[in-house]
């Protein structure tokens, strides 16, 4: 490798890192801004917590790597414009392409990277990430009392706590509601001071109350007629109730199952799978319909037979005490209702089919995003660099200033325009392919433009050189149509 290799590739790497562990971090904060009511209280271990952000933060990579690619081809290509460094090997006779060359080895290698990071990567701290977070919600918050407030946190109890000493811990004035007992019984006790906490595996509830009493009512089978009161005074009064709930208990894996938790090999099956049961509901939702309960005595469609003949009648010479015609009606009322009941039962059925095959239809158009979405990101990583390094090298503008505001500007469209596009996708009003693909089919040409013209030494974002040709422009015209006022005005004056 040349030393202009080396230097180039050192001037990339070290932005590169650190732009993408800068929007790790912004996106770490999104994360964690969005679950704190949920992790805050629950009294989780410092390990599961980081298990947690660990997965987030690998669920973001695939949103991460196209900005950290754009955001540090800008500043590098930036800084070696701003320092004439770019200028030097231009008149060295290198260019822009072979300037690039060790870069693009390097960003080919990252859209490679990126390609297995969200294909076994991702679904897997998905699946791991959607199981912490349904275990975290299913666990209680911690026993936390306020003076003068009801603590509901216990199934079928409830405490309240007239003052809390924030140091040692003690109650004062205690007040407990248990109707835990499945006979109907309740237990009210009263005490002046004491403690309650949980055991250290959260599995009990241990409570020491000091003088206090306790009212316990018994019921029977008369219990709307006869019940029993007990009173009991302690001085001093120990308990250790069995809790549910407030330890934190992990869940199978494998229950967790979405098309965000698989890779390219089995969203291709389930696409496939997911196709042919669609077909098949959408075919049971109208064949049952028109073979059975529409169509089966429907003359207007099958049509007479030539041989039968059909009479009719004015319905004013119909002889309405005639015991045919009372029979004929009956039996034409029996007809109705049995149509009315074949219609109201082919609409149960038509929208429970229609409901089927509509969820097996969200199901394909998700596992048919997800599997763009997977082939999609290594384009995008590579078309996000053919944006940044031409801005660059144009924009001769190194730092966190100019490089940011731009990157944010693209990375902001590109991600607007791939919402949409994904949002229509799941909605079946666009195909799968378009959706998930629009945003680079978009910037694509864009990336090829700023190439070309990076190559060709454009000044396309130079507002120095836009202000020159401003300059040289506003001159022409004074020239030429200063000239020309001038000779009219003083032929006005000669006349």
């Amino acid at each position: 490798m040349k030393k202009i290799d080396r230097f180039v590739l050192k001037s990339y790497l070290g932005p590169m890192v650190l732009t993408f562990c800068i929007v790790l971090f912004i996106m770490m904060m999104n994360f964690v801004w969005r679950y704190i009511d949920e992790l805050v209280g629950k009294g989780l271990d410092f390990g599961v917590i980081v298990e947690l952000l660990f997965y987030a933060m690998a669920n973001t990579m695939p949103m991460g790597l196209p900005l950290a690619t754009l955001l540090a081809a800008i500043m590098t290509m930036g800084n070696l414009g701003e320092n004439y460094e770019l200028l030097a090997m231009k008149s060295a006779g290198m260019s822009l392409p072979r300037i690039l060359r060790p870069l693009i080895i390097v960003v080919a290698f990252v859209a490679v990277g990126s390609f297995f990071i969200a294909n076994n990567l991702v679904p897997y701290a998905n699946k791991q990430m959607m199981a912490i977070l349904y275990d975290i919600k299913q666990q209680k918050q911690t026993l936390e009392f306020k003076d003068g407030i009801f603590f509901n946190g216990i199934d079928n109890m409830s405490i309240r706590v007239e003052h809390q000493d924030p140091v040692t811990g003690q109650l004062f004035d205690v007040l407990i509601y248990d109707t835990r007992d499945p006979g109907g019984n309740m237990t009210t006790t009263m005490a002046e001071s004491g403690y309650i906490r949980i055991s250290d595996d959260k599995q009990f509830l241990l409570a020491t109350l000091y003088n206090g009493e306790t009212y316990e009512t018994t019921r029977n089978y008369r219990w709307s007629e006869e019940n029993n009161l007990r009173h009991h005074i302690f001085a001093e009064q120990n308990g250790a109730i069995k809790m549910d709930g407030f330890a934190f208990e992990r869940s199978d894996v494998s229950l967790f199952n979405s098309s965000q938790t698989k890779n390219v090999t089995e969203l291709q099956t389930d696409i496939d799978s997911l196709a042919h049961l669609a077909s098949i509901n959408t075919r049971r939702s109208y064949q049952p319909l028109l073979e059975s309960y529409l169509f089966t005595m429907d003359r207007s469609v099958m049509g007479l037979l030539d041989t039968v003949e059909v009479e009719r009648v004015p319905f004013e010479q119909l002889d309405l005490t005639d015991s045919v015609f009372n029979a004929d009606y009956h039996r034409s009322f029996l007809l109705w209702d049995k149509a009315a009941t074949q219609a109201e039962n082919s609409r149960s059925i038509l929208s429970f089919n229609e409901s089927t095959a509509k969820d097996n239809l969200n199901q394909l158009y998700k596992s048919q995003v997800e599997w763009h979405r997977k082939i999609a990101l290594p384009f995008s990583v590579v078309i996000f660099f053919l944006i940044g390094a031409p801005l660059g090298a144009i924009i001769r503008r190194g730092g966190l200033g100019m490089p940011t505001v731009v990157s944010v500007l693209f990375f902001v469209f590109y991600y607007i325009v791939s919402m949409m596009g994904e949002k229509m996708a799941k909605e079946g009003s666009m195909g799968a392919f378009e959706g998930m693909w629009l945003s680079s089919i978009i910037l694509f040409p864009i990336a090829i433009y700023l190439t070309y013209r990076a190559t060709n030494d454009s000044n396309l974002l130079n507002v120095d050189w836009y202000y020159m040709k401003y300059v040289a422009v506003r001159d022409w015209l004074r020239a030429r149509f200063g000239k020309k006022s001038s000779k009219k005005l003083s032929a006005k004056n000669n006349g």
